[in-house]
């Protein structure tokens, strides 16, 4: 199986700009009449698809789109080498660090928003990543 990634955003450019900077993904390609991106430079590739704010998120749904800060319970982490060094590159790009990074047995965690209020994290494994949660 393989999966890929979307991301809703209401300014394609500024997502572009944020994810190359702030993570380090780079643009592929343009689809779609250039409303969507496709970031490579993962496992997995990560398609930014603008849509404007308050447009329907679900067909036949009364839920709209809202890019202020929310919740879902899926979101990206983004392992990293250096946890400082992206959670810097992340900052200066536009991200918002949301607490103290946290440190685990496995590994260090960051928690960030986009300027779009999509949720992610930074993570940086340590020798032995989740088997040292065991």
């Amino acid at each position: 199986m393989q999966f890929i990634v979307n991301i809703d955003v209401d300014d394609i450019e500024r997502a572009i700009a944020f994810y190359e900077r702030g993570l380090g993904l780079g643009l592929h390609r343009r689809l779609f009449d250039g409303t969507v991106a496709e970031m490579a430079g993962g496992p997995a590739p990560v398609y930014l698809i603008e849509k404007p704010a308050r447009s329907v998120a679900v067909p036949g749904g009364a839920i709209r789109r809202d890019y202020r800060r929310h919740w879902t319970p899926v979101h990206v982490d983004f392992v990293v080498e250096d946890l400082d060094a992206a959670l810097g590159r992340a900052r200066a790009a536009g991200a918002v660090q949301e607490g103290t990074v946290r440190d685990f047995a496995w590994g260090r965690l960051a928690s960030l928003s986009d300027p779009f209020g999509n949720g992610f994290c930074l993570l940086a494994f340590a020798a032995g990543g989740y088997d040292r949660a065991l």
